[in-house]
């Protein structure tokens, strides 16, 4: 694998660096799991649309830039690298916005698309309900047509950010009479509209991270559906592949995360010391983080002799999340009782924590490592259900 970049990637790196050094918010915004701090981001997002870095890999003409895999991926080491906000629309951008490019008509492109990259628009996901939440299979809420309108009812769950959110894109049965991931329907749903209520659901951290959606007679226009009618399992797969390989938690991310763990422990390395396993955990932590970069050029380079990215998403998404918990687990271990000062706002304690509590949701979202597994045995490995 070369690993050299090209004088054009150089020189975009470069760009995107400059940028950011120039452009970062002085001050650390606000959680966006809150009100001003969602707002907050919104506003930044727009500042990278601007500069059109919002999107980079999307077409110029649908608010991107135009850039390959590889392009993208050095901007996002540069974005983490410079400790940039965290992406509050990735359910859109990084989810919705690819399913649009390989499932969506061109005007559905043209009306979602560039305000998407804008941040114009904020997206929820809604496919978890009550009953169903790994298992997409069974999920029950219908969508049943009536003339140009689908007509929902039925309940969402842990829909991330949907409190804040403009619109939600989602998986509902339009035939009744179907079953498991037959008669399922991908419907884009504004949540203004009436017959939608949002309850707000508190993450561990206190935040209002999620939130569940009822749908009373909720009327929705049949242009609003990606894919055809019934066929909502196969574009969902789609967007489920998206969230578990590439796109929903680039290296960068992790690579980041192992820096800070780095430098956390030799801060604190007489007091770790103690415990010679901390020391080891934080070097496997680096070489994990490392590899999983490696992972991710070597898959880029897969799909630019047009491969495509298969089951074996599992494991990336099974890779990520346990790596991103045993990284913050080392983190609380160097820190101590210490680290559990959640209102800390300054110091090293600063972040550690409240990754920590979102780092326990890793293995559930996007479907449960458990399921990952089922899927890695069948569809991999070739076992037996």
């Amino acid at each position: 694998m070369d690993l050299a970049y090209t004088p054009k990637q150089q020189a975009f790196r470069a760009e995107v660096r400059a940028w950011l050094a120039d452009n970062l918010p002085r001050k650390p915004l606000a959680s966006y799991d809150t009100r001003e701090g969602f707002e907050q981001h919104r506003e930044w997002e727009s500042r990278l649309f601007d500069a059109r870095l919002s999107m980079v890999m999307w077409p110029a003409e649908l608010g991107g830039r135009g850039c390959d895999l590889t392009e993208w991926l050095i901007f996002e080491e540069e974005y983490y690298g410079a400790g940039a906000p965290m992406r509050v629309n990735q359910n859109g951008q990084l989810l919705l916005g690819p399913t649009l490019m390989e499932f969506g008509t061109e005007a559905q492109k043209q009306r979602f698309l560039p305000r998407m990259a804008a941040s114009a628009d904020m997206w929820a996901q809604g496919w978890s309900e009550p009953n169903a939440g790994s298992d997409m299979a069974a999920i029950t809420s219908k969508a049943i047509r009536d003339g140009d309108h689908y007509v929902l009812n039925g309940q969402k769950t842990w829909s991330t950010r949907a409190i804040f959110a403009d619109w939600l894109f989602g998986l509902f049965r339009s035939d009744p009479a179907s079953s498991r991931h037959h008669g399922l329907s991908f419907l884009l749903v504004p949540l203004n509209t009436p017959g939608v209520t949002i309850r707000p659901i508190k993450a561990l951290n206190g935040k209002d991270a999620f939130a569940e959606v009822f749908f009373d007679d909720v009327r929705v226009p049949v242009d609003n559906r990606i894919g055809a009618e019934g066929q909502g399992w196969n574009v969902a797969m789609a967007t489920a592949g998206f969230e578990r390989g590439l796109l929903l938690r680039s290296p960068a991310r992790f690579q980041y995360t192992a820096r800070k763990l780095v430098e956390l422990y030799r801060a604190n390395r007489a007091s770790a010391d103690r415990d010679p396993s901390i020391g080891e955990a934080v070097t496997q932590a680096w070489m994990d983080a490392e590899a999983y970069a490696l992972s991710a050029y070597h898959t880029v380079g897969r799909l630019a002799r047009g491969a495509r990215i298969g089951a074996e998403s599992s494991t990336n998404k099974i890779f990520w999340s346990e790596l991103d918990l045993r990284m913050h687990e080392t983190a609380m271990r160097i820190l101590g009782a210490r680290g559990e000062l959640l209102e800390a706002s300054e110091g090293e304690a600063n972040g550690w924590l409240e990754g920590f509590l979102f780092a326990q949701a890793g293995p559930i979202y996007a479907g449960t490592n458990e399921i990952q597994r089922n899927i890695i045995a069948e569809r991999m490995l070739g076992l037996p259900k």
